[in-house]
């Protein structure tokens, strides 16, 4: 069943969201070659406990950490650790929090250092991706055309688009109805309405859609070891259009500064 917001719970939505957004800004500040994700995870957790939040990812269905940390060939669900990322890697970043009884959760793929022109290509278009999919976020259209214009535009540039992994519904629960596919046939699904709250995040891979996991029951990976791409942003339905609750301004404020 889908839970429609009202007003006042989306607004309290959008400070949950843009405290990941800021949370994402610090962790741009200081992501290079050499830092590791538990450095990163630490300084995130001290962030949202600091801005009276909780991690909204911590403990939710067992899981170990505040971020998810996902470099290269690693899709989602990647859990910190002490390696140190290199040069040329890519890093998708996922970040909750519960603030004021609400969930924000989105995510941004970082370029470190020297990253081949093909994989930087990989991520301008997973965030075109994300982009096309929120502009098909609007009443009179249905869920499935989010999806369908996602692919589209995925495979147009000869890329995988994953299967089993989609966005959600988000609200006092980080994952409500409906499930939110990044493929799909247009004018399937449920009818958009307003009050509608939904993560979006394209997962892109640059070869095969299929993936596998770990033995630590978390980590996805590309089934052919390529490197996958990962954006995501909270959008509301009002008045008939999609509201972005999250920003990457902070992100990209600070990766110009750098």
């Amino acid at each position: 069943m889908i839970i429609y917001k009202s007003a006042e719970e989306i607004e309290l939505m959008r400070q949950a969201a843009l405290l990941v957004s800021r949370t994402l800004g610090e962790i741009a500040k200081v992501i290079k070659p050499g830092v590791t994700g538990l450095q990163l995870d630490k300084l995130a957790e001290e962030y949202i406990r600091d801005h009276g939040a909780k991690p909204g990812f911590l403990g939710l269905y067992d899981f170990p950490n505040t971020l998810c940390i996902s470099p290269n060939a690693q899709v989602v669900h990647g859990i910190p650790s002490n390696k140190p990322f290199d040069d040329g890697d890519i890093v998708s970043v996922d970040c909750g929090t519960l603030l004021n009884g609400f969930y924000g959760d989105h995510a941004y793929t970082f370029a470190l250092g020297n990253v081949k022109p093909e994989v930087q290509k990989l991520l301008d278009v997973t965030k075109e991706c994300l982009y096309i999919g929120i502009a098909e976020t609007k009443v009179g259209n249905r869920i499935s055309d989010i999806g369908w214009a996602i692919q589209q535009h995925a495979e147009k540039n000869g890329y995988g688009v994953v299967r089993e992994l989609v966005g959600h519904g988000l609200g006092k629960s980080m994952h409500e109805d409906p499930q939110v596919p990044n493929y799909g046939k247009r004018g399937w699904g449920k009818k958009i309405q307003n009050g509608l709250t939904i993560a979006i995040e394209p997962m892109i891979n640059m070869g095969t859609e299929k993936i596998r996991q770990l033995k630590d029951g978390w980590t996805i990976l590309t089934a052919d070891g390529l490197p996958s791409a990962h954006f995501e942003h909270d959008v509301a339905v009002v008045d008939g259009k999609p509201v972005i609750l999250s920003t990457f301004d902070y992100i990209e404020e600070a990766l110009a500064v750098k």
